[in-house]
């Protein structure tokens, strides 16, 4: 049998270190499917629906060894792609989409099918082209690699089914990518300048995200030179949160107050390896400073006094010697004691009473936290289970958290869930999943039956899309659009050869947990959670308190008293 194109492709993924392909088959990947058969050493992962397989990819890339592969047949297969190549590309995760086309004569005839794949993608990957002829590989394969990795989003390769079958007498080199770590920092002026703001500074505060990883003995010794409490973004609490005596908790919509005040409060504003985008939370008279290793982020949430390019860990190993004031702790103290305070007071939500239902999501995400193993991979869906998720889960510098945090999509944490499964087969993985985000992709529940994967999803089940309904509150909107009549999932779970558990009494849940996470394949844990929980953000408007007080209003007036009776009980009545 001759070589084809489809037989390059695969072979150039195989010297990359790719392991698996997700995807649904399709008549226009049939020479790319048989590829993969014929070679015997890529694993085909078959999904149910290929955004899943594109939120798979992304996760299994982050924990895996190389960067991972995704497909889509023609027109609608690989269109189904693109939220999850979006969450991928926004979280700079590397990934090769591969698009398979209508047959090349065919472009431009409005055939059935027909897209413009290579345009549809460009917004959502670094690289995103199309192959016509066997010259253009597999040379068109590296370059889509490359991007990727040294880009730190998604490619795109776009290939007409026809195409794919075409001969090719090329051969793939040993060396298809070229990954590199280059030492990227400020230059020493920039240093210097950088260290005269912060040894003039009086009160300090870093804003720290996901592009600190790696450099948390670095950073542990920049707080204690400055005396600075550390505010942490969501995507850098698995990188720091643990083993951190400066850690004032996070801020914006699901934060603290400790970490929104001592933002507020300092006269410089230290952004390190974060691109937070909420602008209403920075301050508005601090000096604020910014190291990222894009520099087109420099600036785009605030305005800056300085603005620096450069890697975090290398540029503060760079920038602590040219620190030579003193700093005294009271500014630090301050924020230190108010999280702790924070802190008790979030713990005392988290508690369960035998038979006071429906259980409280705090209490639900605690017993999780403490009962996963210490290196377990956590993914979170959209809404409050991020909100739980970041508020209860006890990060340790082993375990991971993913979810859609740029993005923002729904459904997010079952897929990422399977990818991450994927990629590390004896890691415990555990999916916190919304009723709404699980039943937007329920279907692919069974690919975690047919693949094996022991991935177990705890379902934070309260008949709601709760948290668009505490905005609508919060604005002064009568919820509307938001209830969900959910069958029991756990029976659910049962009929697709799942092994399902429901809890309704707190009682019950700690047991529940244990059995779940002892069980050696998939688990579906549908928990009765309370509706009407009020996750607060850490500064209350006045519009929001004026929107809250309206809804009251219309609650009433409305006949849906009762409504407020639970608000006061869930609430008020622990």
């Amino acid at each position: 049998m001759k070589q084809t194109i489809a037989d390059l492709l695969i072979e150039s993924l195989l010297q990359a270190g790719v392991k698996r392909i997700y995807g649904i088959v399709g008549d226009s990947l049939n020479a790319v499917l048989d590829s993969i058969r014929r070679s015997e050493k890529i694993e085909w992962i078959g999904v149910r629906h290929e955004e899943v397989a594109a939120f798979a990819a992304g996760s299994d890339s982050l924990l895996g060894e190389s960067i991972a592969v995704c497909a889509g047949s023609s027109g609608p297969g690989n269109l189904h792609l693109i939220n999850g190549l979006y969450d991928c590309h926004r979280s700079r995760i590397p990934v090769l989409a591969i698009a398979a086309h209508i047959p090349s004569n065919e472009i431009g005839s409005e055939y059935f099918q027909q897209t413009h794949p290579e345009q549809l993608f460009k917004e959502c990957s670094h690289f995103s082209e199309i192959i016509t002829r066997p010259e253009q590989m597999p040379r068109l394969v590296t370059i889509a690699l490359q991007h990727a990795i040294s880009k730190q989003g998604v490619s795109v390769l776009v290939l007409p089914g026809d195409v794919a079958a075409l001969p090719d007498e090329e051969s793939v080199p040993e060396q298809v990518i070229h990954v590199t770590q280059p030492v990227i920092r400020p230059s020493d002026t920039e240093l210097k300048k950088l260290a005269e703001y912060l040894n003039n500074g009086k009160k300090i505060t870093l804003l720290c995200g996901a592009g600190c990883e790696g450099a948390h003995e670095q950073l542990m010794q920049l707080c204690d030179k400055l005396k600075s409490p550390m505010v942490i973004a969501l995507r850098g609490k698995e990188y720091l949160e643990y083993d951190n005596p400066y850690s004032v908790g996070l801020t914006g919509l699901i934060g603290y107050s400790s970490g929104f005040h001592a933002m507020m409060d300092c006269d410089v504003l230290l952004m390190l390896g974060t691109d937070f985008p909420y602008r209403q939370f920075f301050p508005k008279k601090a000096a604020i400073l910014q190291v990222d290793i894009r520099p087109e982020h420099l600036g785009r949430r605030a305005a800056l006094t300085l603005g620096l390019c450069g890697d975090v860990k290398y540029t503060v190993e760079a920038l602590l010697p040219y620190l030579t004031e003193q700093h005294d702790s009271h500014h630090l103290d301050k924020f230190v004691s108010h999280y702790q305070d924070v802190r008790k007071d979030l713990d005392k939500l988290a508690i369960g009473k035998p038979g006071h239902t429906p259980i409280h999501p705090q209490y639900l995400t605690k017993i999780v936290s403490d009962l996963a193993d210490e290196d377990a991979v956590f993914t979170c869906d959209v809404g409050t289970p991020t909100l739980w998720a970041a508020r209860y889960l006890e990060m340790n510098g082993k375990r991971r958290l993913l979810g859609s945090f740029n993005h923002g999509t729904m459904a997010n944490a079952m897929p990422q869930a399977i990818g991450a499964q994927c990629a590390s087969l004896e890691r415990q993985v555990i999916a916190l999943s919304g009723d709404g985000g699980l039943s937007m992709l329920m279907g692919d529940l069974l690919t975690l039956r047919q693949h094996k994967l022991p991935v177990k999803i705890i379902v934070f089940n309260n008949s709601s899309l709760s948290f668009v309904e505490l905005e609508m509150k919060a604005a002064g909107y009568l919820e509307t659009g938001t209830g969900l009549e959910n069958p029991n999932l756990a029976s659910v779970a049962q009929a697709m050869g799942i092994e399902g558990i429901r809890v309704e009494d707190p009682a019950d849940l700690e047991d529940s947990i244990r059995q779940a996470f002892q069980h050696k394949g998939p688990v579906l844990l549908d928990v009765l959670v309370n509706r009407q929980e009020l996750a607060l953000p850490p500064k209350i408007k006045f519009e929001q308190a004026n929107g809250f007080t309206l809804w009251m209003l219309k609650a009433v007036l409305n006949g849906n008293g009762n409504k407020l009776v639970e608000l006061a009980k869930t609430n008020l009545f622990r």
